[in-house]
């Protein structure tokens, strides 16, 4: 019996937000809407999204102690998830600056500030949280190492989820432990590296089940998304909404994908659902505060 339906390893940040009519080029100032401050950051965006959703959910994370600290936990335990894994302290909270255009796209400078902190010694210091999980989540928003020693800490039987971001190469030991890897066409093409060959995203999905994982997932924005392991590939479709803000949708995707994996259903259901959260994610603006209820999505 699992205490948790996932744990998300992981970054939480404090995602300062400014609209603009055009982001700026070198060199260059534009005038943009009033700063919005809301709890962000891919791990504790995954938790939160995971737990909006029904998921029994823990977050292993280290914050500052600070008042943007102070934001993230609040919002993880409104949601419901179990913060006993959040660390505080060692240096200020992370930060993310946004800039959000017209159209709902984003551009996003990270400061880690607490998540460079979180170390393989945090990981190993919470086996239990480990032991009792179905499915572990990661990114990479906390140092390499931390993610190769989660992926070291993970309990017979649990299910290792990883989305590449911000993207870099990656160790054999953590691809081959993705059970599925979660990619966007960018995260694929730098963890591909030399070995891109070919222009859609089932080339892409071929070549990275060649280098270990399980499985793969693209998501494909508008286009849905693309499941492949060893049974095949297959695209599953998109649903058609009015994008305000696509902060989070990447994060509320996976989430909703690893906590509908652990509850058994096959990687091309999982997705289908997760591509309903991701669309009910970007009608709304912010990362957490968009994120959905189940029963939202069984209205979409």
């Amino acid at each position: 019996m699992y205490d948790y339906d996932l744990l998300v390893v992981g970054s939480a940040n404090a995602d300062l937000v400014i609209g603009v009519e055009r982001r700026p080029g070198a060199g260059e100032t534009v005038l943009g809407s009033d700063l919005a401050v809301h709890p962000g950051g891919k791990g504790a965006n995954q938790a939160v999204a995971a737990a909006r959703l029904g998921a029994r959910t823990a977050l292993l994370a280290r914050v500052g102690d600070d008042a943007h600290g102070r934001l993230l936990l609040d919002s993880q335990r409104q949601a419901g998830v179990d913060t006993v894994g959040v660390l505080v302290g060692g240096a200020p909270t992370g930060v993310a600056l946004i800039t959000v255009d017209p159209s709902g796209d984003n551009s996003i400078v990270v400061s880690p500030g607490a998540n460079g902190r979180l170390t393989p010694e945090d990981v190993s210091a919470a086996g239990c949280l480990f032991q009792g999980s179905r499915v572990v989540s990661a990114q990479l928003e906390i140092p390499l190492e931390t993610v190769v020693e989660t992926v070291r800490s993970l309990a017979p039987g649990s299910r290792f989820v990883l989305n590449p971001s911000p993207p870099r190469p990656l160790p054999r030991e953590v691809l081959t432990a993705c059970d599925p890897l979660i990619v966007n066409e960018h995260e694929a093409k730098v963890i591909l590296g030399d070995s891109a060959v070919g222009d859609t995203p089932e080339d892409w999905a071929r070549i990275l089940l060649a280098k270990g994982p399980r499985s793969v997932v693209v998501t494909l924005g508008a286009e849905g998304a693309l499941v492949a392991s060893a049974e095949g590939v297959s695209r599953v479709p998109a649903v058609k909404v009015e994008a305000v803000d696509t902060t989070g949708a990447g994060d509320s995707f996976t989430a909703a994908l690893a906590w509908r994996l652990g509850a058994g259903e096959s990687l091309a259901r999982a997705a289908a659902y997760a591509v309903r959260v991701g669309a009910a994610t970007v009608t709304k603006e912010g990362a957490q505060a968009s994120f959905p209820t189940a029963a939202e999505v069984a209205g979409s």
